[in-house]
């Protein structure tokens, strides 16, 4: 089958949309026909070989499409099924088993390796040679073909109208709510801070909403950004570039944060989230710079007020049972994080002006839309 993708060839450039060829599904494979694709900050660290992903590779991880046709061994979905396309794992490793497919010990391999589950390639040039694939999905591409572990079964309620938008659910959308409704467990009346108001923050933000937090309070350096996470359920919002963030949190909260999420990994915010803590309070630091290490000597918070620093990868979440919650929720008017998306088309030169207007933070999730 001929379909065409984003193929990148060269460390830190996107790369060109190219005519490429897919297989029939192999026996646990999904051919999904995609309908979009979430841009995300992992995306660019690959193409910029931060996060080595072997070359040449179709980008791509947060797909959402229909499912065209579905490997001898598949009994998950069928052809027809809505669906969103998440993080691989293995489902045989102790923490896959223990419920915590996030800690899969074959994580790296699967997300960034550039092969299946089985440690094959699946598509190729228009001249035959290989392609790598990310994240077993490879959704910068009008077919993809992942793994059944990867796919989401969207609940019947999904629309065609909905589709183009929940792939970005099953990323960072997942993670911002999942470290709040599922990590912290956050409880009514409790004190929320978030730094960093993209769209994990602002997903965290409609999370601590929905779990009746007293005080959400988003902290970022783009007004913009802070106007719309008082629409979507901040409390309280400080520009840090403007104010003494810590300060701000232990006057509107009294004792401090119970809860305090950074998804910047800029090490100066990751101590803001330590600093804000009321005691016993936990820290989430869920942002990446590529870097191995981070300079952060938080010693002194840590022990302060006998606090915790974690670091959580998507939520901690099942993600087969997240997502549909997500959607669930987006359908009751709980989280509309529609309001979050900007559509692009796939064009090469469509999408490089997505990843600039991300990193701009004029738009906050770029989705392209097939």
């Amino acid at each position: 089958m001929k379909a065409m993708a984003l193929v990148t060839r060269e460390a830190g450039k996107l790369g060109q949309i190219e005519e490429v060829n897919v297989p029939e599904p192999s026996e646990h494979d999904v051919l999904v026909r995609t309908v979009s694709c979430g841009i995300c900050h992992t995306d660019m660290s690959a193409i910029n070989q931060d996060i080595p992903v072997p070359l040449p590779f179709v980008v791509g991880h947060e797909g959402a499409g229909i499912v065209e046709k579905v490997g001898s061994a598949v009994t998950y979905v069928k052809p027809g099924d809505k669906v969103a396309m998440g993080v691989p794992y293995c489902m045989e490793c102790k923490f896959c088993q223990a419920g915590h497919p996030m800690c899969c010990v074959r994580a790296d391999e699967l997300n960034f390796g550039g092969f299946h589950n089985d440690g094959k390639t699946r598509l190729t040039d228009k001249d035959g040679k290989p392609l790598h694939c990310m994240f077993v999905q490879s959704s910068y591409c009008t077919l993809s073909l992942t793994n059944e572990i990867n796919c989401i079964k969207l609940p019947e309620e999904t629309t065609m109208e909905d589709l183009p938008y929940v792939g970005s659910l099953a990323c960072g959308l997942e993670t911002g709510s999942g470290i709040v409704l599922n990590y912290f467990k956050a409880e009514p009346g409790s004190a929320f801070v978030v730094f960093g108001c993209g769209a994990v923050g602002c997903a965290a933000i409609m999370a601590a909403k929905i779990a009746n937090c007293r005080y959400i309070i988003g902290v970022d350096v783009v007004d913009s950004r802070l106007d719309l996470a008082l629409e979507l359920g901040a409390t309280h919002v400080i520009n840090g570039a403007k104010q003494d963030a810590v300060a701000e949190i232990k006057k509107i909260t009294e004792y401090g944060a119970d809860y305090a999420l950074d998804n910047t990994a800029n090490p100066q915010c990751i101590l803001q989230a330590l600093d804000c803590l009321a005691p016993l309070g936990i820290a989430v630091s869920c942002g990446t710079t590529g870097m191995k290490t981070v300079p952060v000597l938080p010693q002194f918070q840590l022990m302060s007020g006998r606090n915790a620093l974690a670091g959580v990868i998507q939520g901690d979440v099942r993600p087969k049972d997240w997502v549909p919650k997500l959607v669930k929720w987006y359908k009751e008017g709980k989280f509309p994080f529609d309001r979050l998306i900007k559509f692009y088309d796939f064009t090469t030169e469509s999408i490089e002006q997505a990843y600039a207007d991300s990193h701009a933070g004029t738009t906050i999730k770029p989705v392209v839309k097939f």
